[in-house]
This record gives C-alpha cells, sequence and structure tokens, in this order.
C-alpha cells in the first residue's frame, strides 16, 4: 500500500479569549476588526443581561461561533466538544445513529446520501430528501449539529423522522430504529468474470479495504478477471488522504488531485506513485447525486489519467476541503473550507460535479430531479470556477423492462463490449 505524510493541522485560539483578551495596544490595520468586536462584546452582554430567561455564557458563545461558521458556506461549522469526539469516532468507520450524511437548506436538513446497511438506509430514506421534523419537533430554527444530535441516540431506542420528498404531495412519517453504525465500508462480489467493488465511505478503512478486495477477486477470478467496477454512488465522501490512496492504487504516475486555498499551506499537489494494483485491467466508476467529495477526487483523477471510464450521472459537485481546527478553550473544533480541490487537468468540480463518459440513468428520472440533488442547489455555496456543462445524452432503461440496477448492468456490458459505446483501456492495460 502506498501511504503520505500528511500535515497536522494548525491550532487556533478560541473565539471567546479573542473576546475577553484585548491587547493594551494595536496597530490601525487592527481597528476594524476590534470594533467589531466590541459591537459582539456589546450585544452579548445585552442578551445575556435582558433575554427572557437566563442564558449561560457558553449557550451564547457556541451559539454566536456557530452562527458565525455556518454563515460562510454549507460545509463549515462549529462542533462542541461533543460533537467533535463524535466525528472522530465517525471517521474510525463506527458510530451511533441513523446513518445519514446530510447539510442544511432553507432551513431544513436535506439529505446527501444514506450509508448502506443503516437504519435510514433500510428505512428508504433516500438522496434529496429532507428532513422537516425529528419526533414531531420542527427543524425549522435549529443548527445543523441540533438536528443531528436529535436524531443521535441509544441504540435500540425510536425515532420518528418527518420526510419531505420531491414527487409526494405530503410529509410522511419515518420510524427508525437508533443502531450503532458499523460502517462496512467495502463490499465485493464477482459478477462472472468482472470484480464489482462497492466503497461506501471514506474512512481509516477505505484504501485498506479496497487492496483486500481486489486481492480476493483476483483469487476468485483468476486469470480469466476482465477488469473492475467501482461504484462509487452515493458515497458522501470523508478523509482526503483515503482518496489519493485509493486513486494511487490504480496509477502508475501522474497527478491525483490539487488544492489552492487562501494561504500556501493550503496549496498541495498529491502524485501517484509506480505500481497499479489491478495490473492494469480496465475499470469503470459508477458515480450518481450522491457521489460526493472524496468520491469524486477520486472520478476524477481516474477520469483524467484516462484510467477508467466514468457511467452513471453527474456527480454532487462538493470541490471544497474542509479543515479540522481544535480550538484551545472548550474541547471543540471548527470544520473549516480552507481550499478548493482540482482534478490533474486543472479542472475544479465545485458546484458543477463530474460528468460522466457514459451518461446512464438509473431509471426515468429527468435531469431536472438529478441536477437538484447538487451542491449547486445549496444555499451560500461556493461558487464554480468554470463554465457550465452542456447537456448530455442520457441513456436511460427501455420503457416497460425491469432491472434490480440498470447503472450496473450496463456497466457489466460495456466491459463486455456488448454495448456500442466502446471501452477504451488505459494505456497501463496496453
Amino acid at each position: 500500500m502506498k501511504r503520505y505524510a500528511f500535515a497536522a493541522l494548525g491550532v487556533v485560539a478560541g473565539f471567546a479569549a479573542a473576546v475577553m483578551l484585548f491587547p493594551a495596544a494595536h496597530s490601525a490595520a487592527d481597528n476594524s476588526a476590534y470594533k467589531q468586536l466590541d459591537l459582539f462584546g456589546d450585544a452579548f452582554e445585552r442578551v445575556r443581561a435582558n433575554y427572557v430567561r437566563p442564558v449561560s455564557e457558553t449557550e451564547l458563545v457556541n451559539a454566536a461561533i456557530d452562527g458565525m461558521v455556518t454563515s460562510l458556506d454549507p460545509h463549515s461549522s462549529y462542533m462542541d466538544a461533543k460533537a467533535y469526539a463524535d466525528m472522530k469516532i465517525q471517521t474510525k468507520g463506527e458510530f451511533g445513529g441513523i446513518g445519514i450524511e446530510v447539510t442544511m437548506e432553507d432551513g431544513l436538513v436535506k439529505v446527501i446520501s444514506p450509508i448502506d446497511d443503516t437504519p435510514a438506509a433500510k428505512a428508504g430514506i433516500k438522496p434529496g430528501d429532507y428532513i422537516a421534523a425529528i419526533n414531531s419537533t420542527p427543524v425549522q430554527g435549529l443548527t445543523l449539529n441540533d438536528a443531528t444530535d436529535r436524531m443521535r441516540g441509544t441504540p435500540g431506542s425510536k425515532v420518528k423522522l418527518t420526510v419531505l420528498r420531491k414527487g409526494e404531495k405530503k410529509p410522511f412519517d419515518v420510524s427508525l430504529t437508533r443502531a450503532v453504525v458499523h460502517v462496512e465500508t467495502v463490499k465485493f462480489h464477482r459478477e462472472g468474470d468482472i470484480g464489482y467493488i462497492r466503497l461506501t465511505s471514506f474512512n481509516q478503512d477505505a484504501a485498506p479495504g479496497i487492496e483486500r478486495a481486489v486481492k480476493s477477486l483476483q483469487k476468485q477470478i483468476g486469470p480469466n478477471l476482465k477488469g473492475y467496477i467501482l461504484d462509487l454512488r452515493n458515497n458522501p465522501g470523508g478523509l482526503l488522504d483515503e482518496a489519493v490512496d485509493i486513486s494511487d492504487d490504480f496509477l502508475q504516475s501522474g497527478e491525483i488531485v490539487s488544492t489552492r486555498g487562501r494561504h500556501s499551506q493550503d496549496n498541495a499537489k498529491y502524485n501517484a506513485h509506480a505500481g497499479d494494483i489491478t495490473g492494469g485491467k480496465p475499470v469503470i466508476v459508477l458515480i450518481n447525486a450522491g457521489t460526493a467529495s472524496a468520491s469524486e477526487i477520486v472520478a476524477g483523477a481516474l477520469q483524467d489519467d484516462k484510467r477508467a471510464k466514468i457511467l452513471g450521472m453527474t456527480s454532487f459537485g462538493k470541490g471544497s476541503v474542509q479543515t479540522i481546527i481544535p480550538l484551545s478553550q472548550g474541547g471543540g473544533a471548527l470544520r473549516l473550507t480552507t481550499a478548493r480541490y482540482f482534478t490533474p487537468s486543472g479542472h475544479s468540480i465545485q458546484a458543477l460535479g463530474i460528468t460522466p463518459d457514459i451518461a446512464v440513468a438509473q431509471g426515468d428520472e429527468s435531469a431536472v430531479k438529478i441536477a437538484a440533488q447538487s451542491e449547486a442547489n445549496l444555499p451560500g455555496h461556493l461558487p464554480g470556477e468554470a463554465p457550465a456543462k452542456k447537456a448530455m445524452q442520457v441513456i436511460k432503461p427501455a420503457p416497460g423492462k425491469k432491472y434490480d440496477d440498470f447503472q450496473l448492468s450496463y456497466a457489466l456490458d460495456v466491459m463486455r463490449g456488448k454495448n456500442t459505446v466502446a471501452f477504451v483501456k488505459s494505456a497501463a492495460a496496453d
């Protein structure tokens, strides 16, 4: 396995400390910032003294930080000590809850993707669903952290979600039983002479899991193995280093991804090293509107290198990098957008997504419906840095014909040369 060393995150001073500790003198350039902090201090004191009920300093400061950060973009947020601890557990692949990746949109919780084999997925929660209420309590007015806290709970306990879904005339309730969510990051099986690998998230076991899957499939199928289907549909992303490692597993050389931010430490370029774990076998990557972030890094790297064909529908379009910055006081942290990432060709997918080489719809979903499940439709999203995509010619199932998974069936046919769209092998495979 090819591994990388990543710089440790810096620690910044907590906001409360900045409010409380003013130097005796400061430069003229700082005047504006300090005047604004004075304004905050004035508002803080008046709320604390006059609000209809007593409010603690901690409650007010946490709310102020959360409001400040979440106003920047949909992916920046403040985590108190509990939320930060939960986040660290999640990256290890096991946590309590119902198993959904969410964001806030128009005051509601929007589902980016349910995680496979979790209570949410089993209950039929879909990407693009809106959660309007949790246990009959309206989500409107709650922060994202508040909403997710309400969805968490003791394994075995019940939670009722009120769901709004496009195409449904009325909201409907979904009852779920909370569970300890263990994310089985990688699933795989053989499809005859083709290896199928599904990656559900980019936690710490993602790259090792992919490598184990490839070895196992090589052993199962033997010398007749034609290639691999890498399924990244409804994969909400995760750790950048895992995305880099997985891309490197399929590449021999060249750039994987670059990041560009405001400061030099946010600018980085990640390159592949010799050693393709598949031996140059053809690869098809499946994507859809729920394919986001780290998943898009992998799809973009393999597409730009012409190492794989990308099949499915345009991805979510989350092309920003969030850095976890622990705070020196309170035990919390900021999840702060610090950079955009770019594919090897210099393409930013922010608010645009990865356009598939072969556009294949899962069913009769319209392009308008698919586009609605995207970064570009999140209020306050970072703007894109590329021209709008042209309309795609979308392949759909024949009317009246039933498929368990049309996109996968089409990908298998493409791999076996049964469709009119020719599969072009990578240079490494020639």
